[in-house]
């Protein structure tokens, strides 16, 4: 889908689903899902794992080897900085957006998103890349 010449490579939605883990309702929004997309780091964002195994070699990106985590360490600036000069967000209102997520994926070509989303072309590209993100230069 394209718009304004940019073109939707993801969808995410907030909150996942009506209540949390401790059965209260969700506190999770799109600004705390935002936030934690542009100014967070990999291993709390499924996005930004995706973009720094895509991105690894141009802005040399490694995993953090101080601990066993999903965390880019001191690439996670560099991302972010990536993303704020590439990445551009725009959101739709929906009352119940877990009730629609695997529709919209299924009706978008939306080749950053996994979940729901394996006839994608991109996919398994995507899944491999990810996979061999720990064996970074």
């Amino acid at each position: 889908m394209r718009r304004l010449g940019r073109t939707l490579l993801y969808v995410g939605i907030a909150p996942s689903r009506p209540l949390g883990y401790n059965s209260l309702p969700s506190t999770q929004s799109l600004k705390s899902r935002i936030r934690m997309h542009y100014a967070g780091n990999a291993e709390a964002s499924t996005l930004r794992r995706s973009l720094g195994a895509l991105l690894r070699t141009k802005l040399k990106l490694q995993a953090d080897a101080t601990r066993r985590s999903k965390s880019l360490g001191e690439g996670e600036p560099r991302l972010s900085d990536w993303m704020e000069r590439n990445a551009f967000v725009t959101w739709i209102e929906y009352p119940c957006p877990w009730a629609i997520e695997r529709q919209v994926i299924g009706r978008l070509d939306l080749p950053l998103n996994l979940a729901h989303n394996r006839a994608h072309p991109f996919w398994m590209k995507l899944t491999e890349a990810r996979s061999t993100r720990r064996s970074f230069p």
